[in-house]
């Protein structure tokens, strides 16, 4: 079967999406903004029906943050657990919104939880995508002490993901922070060595090896502006891309 026409126009068929728990929580930053996320369904759909093969892995900071919930003396790992529970949350929030928009999506749950969505099966992952469903990882890797940063480069890696596509609320890397540093420099290309070296802090080192390791590039753009998913899978728009060889 050829393919879409849509479909040799993208830069990646193929990719991961990862989205921060804060980022559905709109200017507030928690709880669930739900024309927030509307506005990445909608995104989401798009890109979909131009041919790329979607998944999605969701963090949960905007209603539970295991890391902060041990400061306050939760056993960590526990923490971690109930973190995982918020991503599913998140992940079901996303699931009516992308199917609201028009394109049919199945959550997978790294923790079982049958009554609620699907336990994840790499093999029945694969074959949602090859079937055109989106699909949502949720529930981290299903253990403590790792990040969602993490599951979505380990989750990239199983699916065979062209791209990991993380999702911000600026549209790259930048040298500083370009809120406080208005002349702050927004780099166009990295290396995986340079973001471990300068210590960006884009993704936590592990998630950065296991994509350096796959080699999997990272594009790092602005989850705030419309269309920005689909901007970035042609081409378009402001982005940064992480990947072997010689930065630019």
């Amino acid at each position: 079967m050829a393919k879409p026409e849509a479909t040799a126009k993208l830069r990646h068929r193929r990719i991961l999406l990862k989205l921060s728990g804060e980022a559905l929580g709109g200017d507030k930053g928690y709880g669930i903004d739900l024309r927030v996320i509307q506005q990445i369904a909608d995104d989401v759909a798009k890109a979909a029906s131009m041919g790329a093969e979607i998944c999605l892995v969701v963090g949960g900071g905007n209603i539970y943050r295991g890391l902060n919930a041990a400061e306050g003396g939760i056993d960590r790992a526990r923490g971690d657990y109930m973190g995982m529970l918020a991503t599913v949350m998140n992940a079901l929030a996303l699931q009516t919104a992308i199917e609201r928009a028009g394109k049919k999506v199945r959550v997978m749950s790294a923790i079982p939880m049958p009554t609620v969505c699907e336990s994840y099966i790499r093999d029945k992952a694969l074959d949602h995508l090859a079937k055109g469903r989106v699909v949502i990882f949720a529930g981290g890797t299903g253990n403590p002490f790792f990040t969602t940063d993490t599951a979505a480069a380990l989750r990239a890696a199983e699916m065979g993901c062209e791209a990991l596509l993380k999702a911000t609320q600026v549209d790259g890397v930048y040298s500083a922070d370009p809120e406080t540093t208005p002349n702050a420099h927004r780099y166009d290309r990295l290396t995986y060595g340079d973001v471990l070296k300068q210590d960006l802090r884009i993704m936590d080192g592990a998630a950065i090896a296991l994509a350096r390791d796959n080699g999997i590039p990272i594009i790092v753009f602005s989850i705030k502006s419309q269309d920005g998913l689909t901007a970035v899978l042609q081409g378009k728009g402001s982005s940064t891309t992480i990947e072997s060889g010689k930065a630019a």
